[in-house]
């Protein structure tokens, strides 16, 4: 029988519903207009002349080489950063699903990185890294590599995977410890009578039931390293060196903030929405068939 919740007040519900949809208009919907609206413009940085071009921005950018090696330096961070932060996450939290010793502090010190600020996490990296002062830099020269961040743009997409890597771990985390800790564990005992090693369990019982999460955060994961890994790119490396780091949504700022090419950065801001967009919807598509709920 479904049950249905019934309000006195015919504006109540909708009363409750203002709030989150006054925010979602205001800092979401009115934003995305007005950047697009944007794109179709070119102004001074002052904003003091306007002129209405049609798609000239889009046209100007996609016609920049430099625009395409930002879209290579972003699939690169996003592959390496997603696939590094589900399966570290992942093995740590099968790790602490186990009855251990201190599981609390364990899994209290892991979670303790998500409330670290992506600036202040990228300057922790930064200092580590650091290739005269930092206290790992020191480690990796004294086994003959030359590591130097400031100048090797590999040495600083390392970096940069690194630290986006450690801030996204403990968010995947807590969900993977929370669907590992709703599987039914006589589901597990029932293989485990039967004869199936633990490395067959993972794969055949528990990892499929937890695939649901496993697909939410990949969506999550992929949101987050195209547009929110920004602050750990801009505190470390700021797109160097020689714009080694320079992802699409931090080529957005350059271009817009420092560059003065407003109506440039809003349409490649619209292109990175639409590029975020997709991506969901082939995951939506593709991926979603094989998860099982």
């Amino acid at each position: 029988m479904e049950k249905r919740a019934f309000f006195k007040e015919k504006w109540l519900p909708y009363a409750l519903l203002l709030p989150q949809l006054a925010i979602t208009i205001v800092f979401f919907y009115f934003p995305t207009v007005q950047a697009v609206y944007q794109s179709f413009l070119i102004e001074d940085a002052f904003g003091t002349s306007t002129e209405f071009v049609w798609f000239e921005n889009y046209t100007h950018l996609l016609s920049q080489p430099e625009y395409y090696r930002a879209m290579g330096t972003t699939l690169v961070f996003s592959a390496a950063v997603t696939l590094l932060s589900l399966s570290s996450a992942l093995l740590l939290a099968v790790m602490a699903d186990r009855q251990i010793r201190g599981a609390g502090v364990y899994k209290t010190m892991l979670i303790w990185p998500y409330a670290v600020a992506p600036a202040i996490a990228a300057v922790l990296w930064l200092f580590m890294f650091q290739p005269s002062l930092g206290v790992v830099a020191r480690g990796i020269r004294a086994l003959g590599i030359d590591w130097n961040p400031l100048l090797n743009g590999t040495h600083a997409m390392i970096l940069v995977v690194l630290a986006a890597t450690w801030k996204q771990i403990a968010y995947n985390f807590l969900f993977f410890l929370a669907g590992l800790q709703s599987i039914p564990k006589s589901v597990i005992e029932a293989a485990s009578i039967d004869g199936a090693s633990r490395t067959r369990r993972f794969w055949t019982i528990v990892f499929p039931l937890l695939s649901p999460t496993a697909f939410f955060l990949l969506v999550v994961n992929i949101v987050y390293v195209l547009i929110d890994s920004f602050g750990i790119i801009d505190a470390t490396t700021g797109g160097g060196p020689a714009k080694a780091t320079e992802t699409l949504v931090y080529k957005v700022y350059l271009d817009g903030k420092l560059g003065g090419d407003l109506g440039g950065s809003a349409a490649q801001s619209v292109i990175l929405m639409i590029v975020l967009v997709a991506l969901t919807a082939v995951q939506f598509r593709y991926i979603e068939r094989r998860v099982h709920y």
